[in-house]
């Protein structure tokens, strides 16, 4: 097992499994051109064989992996150019329309809001690249659907889905990623203060790592992120 890979909770659902291999692909703790198992993998996560395979069943189906018959699972391959793409679409939804939803996020709900932040530092902290990826995954899809848009918030999830962050591990080891942890309280407080402008302004800086430091290589564009 990767050291950056905790074993899960024994009994998760279905849909639980499914997040987590997700995260795993995302973060590259599962590397395209390697052939899985579905006991290997339950092995490895510290689950049962059974919810694996239906998780990667739903992961097949999104086009994140492929199933090699009697034989397990392959992770799709993406490539620079696809993830240049990715970013830009991001780049070009996200912003605007969290920072929509500056103007709509209840006072209330913003202790609710801390405590999914303060999730993604503990996963930085602990080096849980899966827990780190999920819980940032959640975070994001939670701000948008403030926007009121279902569409672009299900297109956002896809792509975020189709994202690769192999230069996670390596900013773990100099100590980076709880720092990129502690921006997603940084958009709270500019979500708390109703500053759009500071909203788009610190989203296309987050979103424009993907395919920078993240990804271990300069973004496309990144210098009009800013």
């Amino acid at each position: 097992m990767s050291d950056h890979v905790q074993p899960l909770q024994k009994g998760l659902l279905r849909e639980d499994v499914t997040n987590a291999l997700r995260a795993a692909i995302i973060s590259g703790e599962l590397l395209p051109g390697v052939l899985y198992s579905a006991p290997s993998l339950a092995e490895r996560f510290g689950v049962s064989a059974t919810p694996v395979r239906e998780a990667m069943l739903d992961l097949a189906r999104e086009g994140l992996v492929a199933t090699v018959r009697n034989k397990g699972y392959r992770v799709t391959e993406i490539g620079d150019e696809q993830l240049d793409e990715i970013t830009e679409l991001r780049l070009l939804v996200e912003p605007p329309l969290v920072a929509r939803a500056a103007g709509q996020v209840p006072e209330a709900d913003f202790p609710e809001l801390r405590r999914m932040a303060d999730a993604i530092v503990r996963g930085a902290e602990r080096s849980d690249l899966i827990d780190y990826t999920e819980s940032d995954r959640m975070f994001h899809l939670r701000l948008l659907e403030y926007a009121g848009n279902r569409r672009a918030t299900a297109l956002i999830s896809e792509l975020r889905a189709h994202t690769r962050l192999y230069g996670l591990t390596a900013i773990i080891d100099d100590g980076q990623l709880v720092e990129s942890a502690a921006e997603h309280h940084a958009i709270l407080d500019a979500l708390e203060q109703r500053d759009k402008r500071l909203v788009t302004r610190l989203m296309k800086r987050h979103i424009a790592q993907t395919r920078g430091r993240w990804a271990g290589r300069a973004p496309t564009g990144a210098g009009d992120t800013e």
